[in-house]
C-alpha cells in the first residue's frame, strides 16, 4: 500500500528529508520553475522518474492541485510519545508538544503542523480515532513540515496526558472559559498545548486532565478561532519566551 505526497514544496521538502520514495511523477511537457530543481535532486538520490500525462496526475491527486509532480511513497510512519521526548532531551531543551483533541480537517491539521516545525516544537500527537490522519492533503498544507515534525498517534489521549505529565510536562488547555489569559503562564518548562476540535472544543475528559485552561482574548462578535489559528497564537507564545530565557 502506498501513500502520495503531492505539490512541488511538499515533494522537494520530502526528497530534501531523506524519506524513501517509491517512484516520482511529473508531468510531461516543457518544464519550468522549481520543477527542474526537483527532477535534478530526484536524480541525484536515484529516484525513479516517471513522465506521465496530466490527466493520470488528475486522477492519482483526485483533482487536487498537484502542479505537475507526485510522489508515491510508503504509508507514513507515525513516531511514538517517548519518540518526541526523547528528541527534546537529545536537544537539551525542555519538552515542547503539540496535543490535538479530534481535529478532523486535514487543512487544519497540515496547518498546525506547518507551525509547529516553524517553531521548533519537539511533536505532535494526535488521537487514533476521530482524528485526521496525516495524508497527501496535510503533506500539502504542511508545505512539506510533516516530513520533519515527528507526529504520535495515540490509543487515547488521557493517557499520554498523564504518561506527559509524569515526565515533568505541564499541560496547558485552550478554553474560552479559560481562568488565565494565554499569554499569563509561563511555558519555558515542559509544555504541552492542547488544541480542541473544530466544531466542539476539547473533551470534557481531557479538559479536566489539563493542569492549566487558558484563552485567547476576542474581542469581536465571533465567539472563537479557527482550530491552527489558535494553535499558531499559543506555539508563538511558547516560542517568544523561551527565545528571552
Amino acid at each position: 500500500m502506498e501513500d502520495i505526497v503531492i505539490g512541488r514544496n511538499s515533494v522537494s521538502e520530502l526528497i530534501k528529508s531523506g524519506k524513501d520514495i517509491n517512484k516520482l511523477y511529473i508531468q510531461k511537457g516543457e518544464k519550468h520553475g522549481s520543477i527542474n530543481e526537483i527532477i535534478s535532486m530526484a536524480r541525484e538520490k536515484r529516484i525513479v522518474i516517471k513522465e506521465v500525462e496530466k490527466n493520470k496526475l488528475d486522477e492519482m491527486s483526485n483533482n487536487q492541485k498537484h502542479q505537475g509532480v507526485i510522489a508515491t511513497v510508503p504509508p507514513y510512519e507515525y513516531s511514538d510519545v517517548d519518540d518526541i521526548l526523547n528528541f527534546a532531551k537529545e536537544k537539551n531543551e525542555n519538552p515542547f508538544i503539540i496535543i490535538l483533541d479530534e481535529i478532523e480537517d486535514p487543512h487544519n491539521l497540515g496547518s498546525i503542523i506547518r507551525t509547529a516545525e516553524c517553531v521548533g516544537a519537539h511533536g505532535v500527537i494526535i488521537p487514533k480515532r476521530r482524528s485526521a490522519e496525516v495524508n497527501s492533503t496535510v503533506n500539502k498544507t504542511s508545505a512539506g513540515a510533516a516530513q520533519y515534525v515527528k507526529i504520535a498517534r495515540v490509543n487515547n489521549l488521557n493517557e499520554t496526558i498523564k504518561y506527559l505529565k509524569e515526565n515533568d510536562v505541564w499541560i496547558y488547555g485552550t478554553d474560552a472559559l479559560g481562568t488565565s489569559y494565554y499569554n499569563e503562564q509561563d511555558y519555558r518548562g515542559g509544555t504541552a498545548i492542547v488544541i480542541g476540535s473544530e466544531g466542539y472544543g476539547m473533551n470534557r475528559l481531557v479538559a479536566k486532565n489539563c493542569d492549566f485552561l487558558v484563552k485567547i482574548p476576542l474581542r469581536g462578535k465571533i465567539n472563537s478561532l479557527n482550530a491552527s489559528v489558535s494553535a499558531a497564537i499559543m506555539m508563538y507564545e511558547v516560542l517568544n519566551q523561551r527565545m528571552k530565557k
